[in-house]
C-alpha cells in the first residue's frame, strides 16, 4: 500500500515547495509516498472555469488507477480532528489493500466526472485556503496522523 498526494499545477511558492518536501521525506519513513504533479494547462485564461475543470479532471482521473481509494480534498468534504483523521487512516490501511490518492484539485475544484470517481471527500477546515498552501498544510497532517498511529510524541493533546 502507498499513498499518493495529486495535485493540479505546481507551485511557485518557495515555503510551500520547501515544506511540501521536508514532510514528504518525513512520511516516506512510515508509508510509500509519491507526490504528483500535473502540470497546469497551457492558455488557460482562454478557457471557462467548467473547460478548465474539466480538462483538469481529465488529467486527475488518468493517473488515477480502477483500485485506487480517491479522496479529495474538498470543501464540503467531512472534516476531522487530527486525532479521528489518524484513526480513519489506521482504520483504511488494516482492512484494505487499495493505494490511497489525496487529490487537490486546482483553482476552480473537480469537475462532476471527478466527484463521481472520488470514494469520499475530505476538509481541512471551514476556511478556504489556497490550492497551493494546501499541499503543505495537508502533507503535516499526514505526517502528524503517522505519528499518532506509532504513539510518536509529535502531537500534543
Amino acid at each position: 500500500m502507498k499513498i499518493t498526494l495529486l495535485t493540479v499545477g505546481k507551485t511557485d511558492i518557495k515555503w510551500v515547495s520547501e515544506g511540501l518536501e521536508v514532510y514528504s521525506s518525513r512520511l516516506r519513513h512510515y508509508i510509500g509516498f509519491d507526490l504528483v504533479e500535473i502540470p497546469e494547462l497551457r492558455n488557460a485564461s482562454s478557457l471557462s472555469r467548467d473547460q478548465i475543470k474539466t480538462a483538469e479532471g481529465k488529467l486527475i482521473l488518468s493517473k488515477v488507477k480502477p483500485g485506487d481509494d480517491v479522496i479529495l480534498l474538498d470543501e464540503h468534504g467531512r472534516e476531522f480532528r487530527s486525532i479521528e483523521f489518524a484513526a480513519m487512516l489506521e482504520k483504511k490501511m488494516s482492512f484494505a489493500s487499495k493505494d490511497i490518492v489525496f487529490v487537490i484539485g486546482g483553482a476552480y475544484g473537480f469537475s462532476p466526472e471527478v466527484y463521481s470517481r472520488a470514494d469520499s471527500k475530505l476538509s481541512l477546515s471551514k476556511m478556504t485556503f489556497s490550492h497551493q498552501m494546501v499541499r503543505t498544510i495537508f502533507a503535516e497532517q499526514l505526517y502528524r496522523a503517522f505519528t499518532i498511529i506509532k504513539g510518536e510524541a509529535y502531537h500534543h493533546e
